[in-house]
């Protein structure tokens, strides 16, 4: 019998996590507690669909490109309420978009490319840093989880401090606490697209030397 791949198990999971963040893009104006929720939601299903492709043996390139597009229009979509939010540093969030749009593209045509089966099967040979954040779970889950958590505490800091704690008679709200505490991971995977953009840009010119090389010979 046939297997119909838009049925896998884990392309299910990231339909889930678009109609979650599609609720959450709708309240996120108005409601930031239902925006909040819906968007973590969405968040945290990313872990399970990868568990899932593997358990089940339905990793797919379809899924694997479900799950880099929704996490880049996800991601996309929360840096512009905060552009809204926060004019005074629209540009910045313009060019954070770019950079992960960019980065993330270049790098998924470069591995296709060389003949890799997705964007995170990284040739051991190539950079130091890119086979780390690839290849450790760990690595990739906290870069990523930090990453989105920074930004959901700049969206819930424009609406409330969230509770406020009292260390040594200090008082500060805990959503500026994490912001504080996730902006150096945030920092560190900007840093590291930069890298993603860089390296693809140059195997993806080498390959085009290669093939010239081939070509006037």
């Amino acid at each position: 019998m046939k297997e119909n791949v838009f049925l896998f198990i884990p392309n299910l999971i990231g339909y889930a996590r678009i109609v979650l963040a599609i609720l959450s893009f709708y309240f996120m104006p108005t409601d930031y507690i239902v925006a909040t929720i819906m968007y973590l939601l969405s968040g945290l299903l990313d872990a399970f669909d990868g568990h899932a492709a593997r358990y089940f043996n339905q990793s797919t390139k379809f899924g694997a490109m479900l799950d880099m597009l929704t996490d880049r229009c996800v991601t996309t979509a929360l840096l512009v309420i905060l552009g809204l939010f926060y004019p005074k540093y629209i540009f910045i969030f313009q060019m954070l978009i770019c950079l992960d749009i960019a980065s993330h593209w270049i790098h998924v045509q470069s591995s296709l490319l060389k003949g890799g089966a997705s964007h995170k099967k990284i040739d051991l040979s190539g950079n130091f840093f890119l086979r780390i954040y690839y290849h450790s779970r760990v690595v990739l889950f906290i870069m990523c989880a930090g990453n989105e958590l920074f930004f959901c505490m700049l969206y819930l800091l424009h609406f409330t401090s969230g509770p406020i704690l009292s260390i040594g008679g200090v008082k500060f709200g805990i959503w500026a606490a994490l912001a504080w505490l996730t902006l150096p991971i945030c920092f560190l995977k900007q840093v590291i697209s930069v890298i993603q953009l860089m390296v693809a840009c140059i195997n993806t010119a080498r390959l085009d030397e290669s093939e010239r090389e081939r070509v006037n010979k």
